[in-house]
């Protein structure tokens, strides 16, 4: 087992659940990330569930013993380090109330990397290495969000996750396409917004490239006088916190 504070070098080997995966780091990368080489028996991902943790924020301590608490209800696909915390909101009972309103939900597949919880640390917010980010969205999807631009309705999105990909995707109409890559999209105050008319997000830590995100859409100042209510209110903070719409 390899402690969480241990710096590993190049060649070093170590093992997991007693033996059940062996890895050798190859490379020391930027941001403190390795390249490792993993060896096994079996089947990786079976593996993975059998003694591997579910990556939580620095911020929360303790052990989550129900990864389910931890899921939006309407993910699909392995691949995430994180969910997009904005949809733990949503229930099976909710969605169907959104759509008996009328509402169109489009879905979006966005593999979270742990770069997100990555504070800025320079002056100049351009030189911040943004993480990359796979993304795909289907045919049927790109065109609901398509026919809502083209009669007149808001693209609402639900999470900082799935505005980066649709801001990422979009062209200068705010219309986009069944489509399949990575982003790495910073978005801050002086961004446009092309495609997306409103935001569904928690509230994020301090100096990160969330709060800049939404201070582009929002206004710095308006944002820090919501964040300063939030605080008097005692509003829960963060992952498992409340959320505010943004428009």
């Amino acid at each position: 087992m390899v402690h969480p504070g241990r710096r590993l070098k190049v060649g070093t080997k170590v093992s997991f659940g007693n033996g059940l995966l062996k890895a050798e780091i190859l490379d020391v990368l930027e941001g403190g990330n390795r390249k490792v080489k993993f060896s096994y028996n079996g089947i990786f991902n079976e593996i993975l569930d059998k003694i591997g943790l579910m990556p939580l924020p620095p911020y929360i301590k303790e052990k989550l013993d129900d990864r389910d608490r931890y899921q939006t209800v309407y993910a699909k696909y392995e691949g995430s380090a994180a969910a997009p915390t904005a949809g733990l909101h949503f229930t099976e009972e909710l969605l169907e109330k959104i759509k008996q309103k009328g509402v169109e939900i489009a879905n979006v597949t966005l593999h979270v990397g742990i770069g997100t919880f990555r504070p800025v640390k320079v002056e100049n917010i351009e030189e911040h290495d943004m993480h990359s980010e796979h993304y795909y969205i289907k045919k049927e999807d790109a065109e609901k969000i398509n026919k809502t631009k083209k009669t007149g309705g808001r693209v609402i999105a639900v999470g900082t996750t799935s505005c980066r990909v649709l801001e990422s995707v979009s062209d200068e109409a705010g219309f986009v396409k069944e489509v399949e890559g990575d982003t790495n999209i910073f978005i801050y105050p002086g961004y446009k917004f092309k495609c997306i008319d409103a935001l569904i997000t928690n509230f994020h830590l301090p100096e990160s490239t969330l709060i800049m995100l939404v201070s582009a859409l929002a206004g710095k100042d308006y944002i820090m006088k919501a964040y300063e209510h939030a605080v008097e209110e005692k509003y829960r903070f963060f992952s498992f916190g409340d959320a505010m719409f943004i428009s």
